[in-house]
């Protein structure tokens, strides 16, 4: 906003400041922030936000006249930029907002051809809550001799996000939720699942429990997914059932629990979800749903955290010991249970 004041303001205008951003959802909250901070400055600053899951005729119009700073999704700023509704030849300012998933390999060939649109110099701004090796690498390669700038939080900061580990069966799971809802009296819960299917699914489990549930996901139309979301934060839908799509930048005021109905992929988007509580002061719950088959994954990313959680059994949803054993993913699978090469020749009466 400094540079914006300091800087000439030619008709019609041009854009400035380019904001990538991996979701829609948080196009919309980085481009309301902007709006707020622009209000008491003089003059009138044009914020843009662009993404898909809508009709992109509103958008072309917005776009005569040009903009200032512009907040887009990758996909839909190619969009526009192809059919020649926005040009990028006066950027000065690229920022890209959650880097590490702007930078990983489902964003990666947009990002770069979007930067060949990009004029030299300019100044390239990367943020991010979290920067795994393999992104810093990919940083590197699109920025010269920068500067990195790491705030630390201090134990005032750090959320108080209290987090549990429950040893549940996979065919038990959905109806191990229904019963934590009822019986924790929870209000607001954010569940995080692995497909837009399941998500389908267990919005339809929760509403035929009188549990008033609605997925969020990436197949949805944007008209869907705001209207969920709208809901979800004003109290009259009790559940959200949500893809990673919800992990990255969706603020939800003194949001009291996550779930992770299936793990993460990553202890990064580990970090990621359960941050989605404990925000701004208030203090959280973050619970995950630990199968036998994902045991192995889930000490994977306990050790990325630096942390070991206890695996708490629900009455009625005991883990059988066996179910254990017979998951073990290990090469060579469970010791004991394979006869040996010895052990195959002796039955052939061909060693001693």
């Amino acid at each position: 906003m400094q540079q914006w004041l300091a800087a000439p303001h030619p008709s019609p205008r041009q854009v400035s400041v380019l904001i990538l951003v991996p979701t829609r959802e948080l196009a919309s909250q980085v481009s309301r922030t902007l709006d707020q901070l622009a209000r008491t400055l003089p003059g009138n600053v044009k914020i843009l936000p662009l993404f898909g899951g809508v009709s992109i005729n509103p958008q072309m119009m917005d776009l005569r006249g040009g903009a200032d700073i512009v907040v887009a999704t990758p996909g839909r700023l190619l969009d526009l930029c192809t059919r020649n509704a926005l040009q990028l030849f006066s950027v000065k300012t690229l920022v890209l907002d959650e880097a590490d998933r702007l930078l990983d390999l489902g964003f990666a060939e947009e990002i770069s051809r979007i930067i060949t649109l990009l004029p030299n110099p300019r100044q390239t701004l990367l943020f991010s809550a979290t920067f795994p090796t393999e992104v810093q690498s990919l940083a590197e390669q699109q920025l010269r001799e920068p500067q990195r700038i790491m705030l630390a939080a201090t134990d005032s900061d750090r959320p108080a996000i209290v987090q549990r580990a429950i040893h549940v069966d996979e065919t038990q799971r959905g109806d191990l939720l229904l019963t934590l809802i009822r019986d924790e009296g929870w209000t607001q819960v954010l569940v995080f699942v692995a497909t837009h299917r399941m998500a389908d699914q267990l919005a339809k489990l929760l509403n035929q429990a009188n549990i008033p549930a609605a997925p969020f996901h990436g197949e949805l139309s944007q008209g869907r997914r705001s209207q969920a979301l709208a809901a979800f934060k004003e109290g009259s839908l009790q559940v959200l059932l949500a893809t990673d799509v919800a992990a990255r930048g969706i603020d939800i005021v003194q949001l009291p629990t996550v779930i992770n109905y299936n793990l993460p992929r990553s202890a990064v988007d580990y970090q990621h979800r359960i941050g989605r509580t404990g925000r701004a002061g208030a203090s959280g719950l973050a619970i995950s749903f630990v199968t036998p088959i994902s045991e192995a994954h889930f000490r994977l990313i306990e050790k990325r955290q630096q942390q070991r959680l206890v695996r708490e059994q629900i009455a009625g949803f005991e883990v059988q010991p066996a179910a254990i054993l017979t998951t073990n993913t290990g090469a060579g699978g469970i010791k004991g249970k394979r006869k040996s090469k010895k052990d195959k020749l002796r039955e052939a009466g061909k060693s001693d």
